[in-house]
């Protein structure tokens, strides 16, 4: 199938890449930034697959599969579900939400075939995805072109942003990866890490000072919220 991918965050735009090299039955022709430029390549080439972002400034993925005369079949990829419904009304084969596992690309991609050629015998993939693991004292995140080796202690604290997260380090720097807080949570929490704000999961062994509602890890003071308050302060023994 010839694919396109329409996302305006470049490191979902490489993780679909990574995905889609996976797939011997894909072929990406083209990738795309906004959804405006795409227009006119989608009118005028023989496109199978969309793999395309709701939520774009000036011209959403909505906007987008509403002014194209042509219509290939189209996977949404974005970080709301508030927008499946309506999705799958404008007939998107299949809603993925961010951050996407590699196995569940691949069920879309498999459905996607199934609708293109019913009749096509299902092509069996073996999966090997990029996602992080976790592995003794550290870990692997995808950052930019490659996957960056994290020790858990080199870790200060890390920032969840709108589709990704900000790894901040001790060496000064942070690492911006594709991957859900909640995620990095699960993976970390027995590691001596601890949710403290829906936007910030904090390695206690950091903590230079505490205060009612904030904590001192380097120069950066961040908020505990009142949601996580009890269980971090209870898990400090305060």
């Amino acid at each position: 199938m010839k694919c396109v991918i329409i996302d305006d965050e470049p490191l979902a735009v490489e993780l679909l890449e990574d995905f889609v090299r996976k797939v011997d039955s894909l072929e990406l022709i083209s990738t795309f930034n906004n959804a405006i430029d795409a227009v006119s390549f989608i009118n005028q080439n023989n496109v199978d697959l969309i793999f395309l972002d709701i939520q774009m400034p000036h011209f959403s993925g909505i906007d987008f599969l509403n002014t194209i005369e042509k219509k290939p079949l189209v996977i949404f990829t974005t970080a709301y579900s508030d927008y499946a419904v309506e999705g799958f009304n404008l007939g998107a084969v299949d809603y993925l939400v961010k951050p996407i596992p590699f196995h569940r690309f691949l069920k879309s991609v498999v459905r996607a075939q199934q609708v293109l050629n019913p009749s096509a015998p299902v092509q069996t993939i073996s999966e090997n995805t990029t996602a992080p693991e976790l592995e003794q004292d550290f870990m692997f995140v995808r950052a930019e072109y490659e996957n960056v080796k994290m020790n858990f202690s080199d870790i200060l604290f890390i920032e969840g942003l709108k589709d990704y997260v900000k790894i901040y380090t001790t060496d000064g720097k942070f690492t911006l990866t594709l991957i859900s807080l909640i995620k990095l949570e699960n993976l970390l929490s027995s590691k001596g890490f601890s949710r403290i704000h829906r936007s910030y999961i904090i390695n206690i062994k950091h903590v230079k000072s505490i205060q009612k509602n904030k904590v001192l890890i380097s120069d950066k003071r961040i908020p505990i919220s009142e949601s996580y308050k009890n269980t971090f302060f209870e898990r400090i023994n305060l």
